[in-house]
């Protein structure tokens, strides 16, 4: 049962995450081809890297080419569909975060089943939710939603965390994974409707040549 759940939130990630890759493609005007090219990056990417940082070779989709069928299935279907939201924008913001929220949780249980430590799972989770979709901007020539003001790798973080800390505390995986999620995805929706951010680092001025001589006269060495 537990393995079950698992299955069915990575597929379930798999496919939002072709979706939105797909959605790209069509905000670039892009034909069949690109669609295919970027909803099978955004769903594999991030797993793929989480499976070579952890050795598990082969890595998922090509032990199961059912991931690589599928994301062409969604490509298609989003190409002739793309046109029906009235914003394409606004429903690729949702659903990647979404995505972004069950890939945080399933790349930290499956670091975690390679018996990887607490650290390496948390960062597996934050990889396996940022990568796809750093890739899918970088090919789609937009600005990665991870550089974005609003919380984004924070939230993957977060879920991420909670869940290794549930799992380490004996809290049955369904659960946890649902806790995880609903902290990533939350977060992720709290930032975005109300534009919350991290601090930034805001350079400081520097001094000015008079300020320079002023504290050269008052502490009698030479300052460079």
């Amino acid at each position: 049962m537990i393995a079950t759940f698992a299955a069915i939130l990575d597929w379930a990630g798999l496919v939002v995450f072709a979706v939105t890759g797909a959605l790209v493609a069509s905000r670039k005007q892009m034909d069949i081809v690109g669609f295919a090219l970027l909803a099978t990056v955004t769903g594999i990417g991030g797993g793929t890297l989480r499976d070579l940082v952890l050795g598990l070779a082969p890595v998922f989709w090509v032990r199961q080419p059912a991931y690589l069928l599928v994301c062409v299935g969604v490509a298609a279907a989003v190409f002739f569909t793309a046109h029906l939201p009235q914003s394409r924008y606004r429903i690729l913001l949702w659903l990647d975060a979404v995505g972004m929220a069950v890939f945080a949780v399933t790349g930290a249980e499956i670091a975690l089943a390679a018996r990887a430590g607490p650290v390496i799972a948390v960062a597996m989770g934050v990889a396996t939710a940022t990568f796809g979709g750093i890739i899918r901007d970088v090919l789609g020539g937009e600005v990665p939603v991870i550089l974005s003001r609003e919380i984004y790798a924070t939230a993957a973080l977060c879920g991420a965390s909670l869940y290794v800390v549930c799992d380490a505390l004996g809290t049955a995986p369904p659960v946890a994974a649902v806790f995880g999620f609903a902290v990533a995805f939350l977060l992720r929706a709290a930032a975005m409707a109300r534009g919350w951010s991290l601090p930034r680092y805001r350079p400081r001025r520097g001094r000015t040549p008079e300020e320079v001589e002023t504290l050269r006269r008052r502490s009698g060495a030479t300052l460079p």
